[in-house]
């Protein structure tokens, strides 16, 4: 593994632009992350011959230099050293960039903010709800029966994986309710309650709706449902926004002395008031509405819409927008209990890895050699950044070849109807996201996801090789 070292550090900040062009730095899991005062001066030829450095690319005005998982800490401890450069959060970074987006970027930078936070728990979730599927599902080892059918002794414990991998989608609305009053600027804590108000057991299920009739409350003539919003996104990420609007607006009116008292309680009870009575009503109708416009263009024909959305969800991630699609895996998964595109995405990610495992084989350079490899294992694992940005764009040809891989992958399995109940990890594993009729036909798409971006990438690399221009 290459070491992080004084010399590697300082040409990167060289490659940036040197220390003036740094306004604010900080790091994620992978990357370093720069706010620079002039991208066109970073001298990205130079930063690709960087030994630590896997890739590079900007987005959402931030220049992200890509160091890898557990090299990144000390290449930003040793940049700090070095350098007099602001240190930042993360999300300092991003507030202060965030005056750069346009409406759209806001957007979709509002939902990533909201539910990337709590992707731990719905990955975690997912993950268990696939473990679930493999006891009890019927026929996978023994025809006509599951695992739970020949050993009754798994019954239990496959009953308690179920109510712990349904936990976290029955109480979504407390994980977002936390997260986005956070983002709103509002308490948190009083997030996770105003989402479990909205899933209080004392109130009808959103699953129940046309099953059950509901009771109503009468508040001098105006009748209010007394339902819940279990599974939903929309109507509490709304019921957030009032909630930290109220409560900054009651802070800044309130002595401090009565605070404690007094915002708390009338916020919470304000904004539960107009959730049930209005928001809740307002936003589920809307959020009915979206999901069946996606279903409707889903339906008129899935291996069409399984080619486009494989073939371009690489594209969206560079610029970000693959961040509003968590939301809609989301709310199609708490309205229909499926969603078409998880599974697509999770294929696209296996092409990334199969095109930068094609580079290791391409290339006759020792280092790229080793960060394609390096690359390939991560993305095959569903962390894809390295793959994408340090080896699969730079090659140029080697992420068109990971797109059409992953459109032809999606593509075949959307035509076979295949469909996952949750979200889970991405890459090789994510066939336990899958539901257990799909399986067969997810096992082909896996196949095609490796199959076809391998062998393009092998083929065009080797021409290229010949002319001298098939590295990255």
């Amino acid at each position: 593994m290459v070491k992080v070292t004084k010399k590697n550090v300082a040409a990167i900040i060289a490659a940036i632009g040197g220390e003036d062009n740094i306004n604010m730095a900080t790091h994620c899991i992978s990357r370093l992350r720069f706010q620079l005062k002039d991208e066109s001066i970073v001298d990205e030829a130079a930063l690709k011959e960087i030994d630590i450095v896997r890739g590079n690319f900007s987005s959402n005005g931030q220049y992200q230099v890509v160091i890898g998982q557990g090299t990144v800490d000390k290449a930003y401890e040793e940049l700090i050293r070095q350098t007099n450069v602001k240190e930042v959060t993360t999300v300092e970074l991003k507030e202060e960039n965030a005056k750069k987006l346009n409406p759209l970027q806001k957007i979709v930078k509002m939902l990533a903010d909201v539910f990337i936070p709590i992707l731990p728990a719905i990955v975690a979730s997912g993950l268990l709800l696939g473990i679930n599927n493999v006891l009890v599902g019927v026929g996978i080892f023994v025809e006509g029966k599951s695992l739970v059918d020949m050993y009754p002794n798994l019954a239990s414990i496959a009953g308690m994986i179920s109510m712990i991998a349904g936990t976290a989608f029955a109480f979504l609305p407390a994980l977002v309710g936390w997260s986005a009053v956070k983002y709103f600027g509002g308490n948190p804590l009083m997030g996770i309650v105003l989402g479990l108000v909205l899933v209080n057991p004392a109130l009808m299920s959103a699953y129940e709706i046309g099953v059950k009739e509901p009771h109503y409350w009468n508040f001098f003539g105006l009748e209010v449902a007394q339902i819940g919003y279990q599974g939903q996104v929309l109507p509490v990420l709304v019921a957030a926004w009032v909630y930290a609007t109220i409560e900054k607006g009651l802070r800044r009116v309130i002595p401090d002395a009565f605070q404690l008292l007094i915002v708390a309680p009338v916020t919470l009870l304000v904004t539960s008031a107009l959730s049930l009575i209005a928001i809740g009503p307002i936003t589920l109708a809307i959020s009915n509405w979206i999901t069946d416009g996606i279903v409707s263009l889903s339906n008129v024909s899935p291996m069409i819409t399984g080619i486009l959305f494989g073939a371009c969800f690489a594209l969206l991630v560079i610029t970000g927008m693959h961040h509003a699609f968590l939301a809609v895996n989301l709310q199609l998964i708490s309205t229909t209990g499926r969603t078409m595109f998880w599974p697509i995405q999770a294929l696209s990610d296996t092409a990334q890895g199969s095109a930068a495992l094609a580079m290791a084989f391409v290339t006759q350079d020792k280092k790229n050699r080793s960060i394609a490899l390096t690359s390939a294992l991560s993305a095959y694992l569903g962390i894809t950044e390295p793959a994408m940005f340090g080896v699969n764009l730079r090659a140029k040809y080697a992420f068109v070849c990971s797109m059409i891989g992953a459109g032809l992958a999606g593509g075949f399995i959307a035509y076979n109807g295949v469909i996952s109940q949750s979200i889970g990890v991405s890459g090789l594993f994510s066939i336990l996201s899958i539901t257990r009729a799909g399986w067969g036909a997810y096992a082909i798409g896996m196949l095609i996801a490796i199959g076809v971006p391998f062998v393009l990438t092998f083929i065009i690399g080797l021409a290229r090789r010949k002319q001298g221009n098939a590295g990255f």
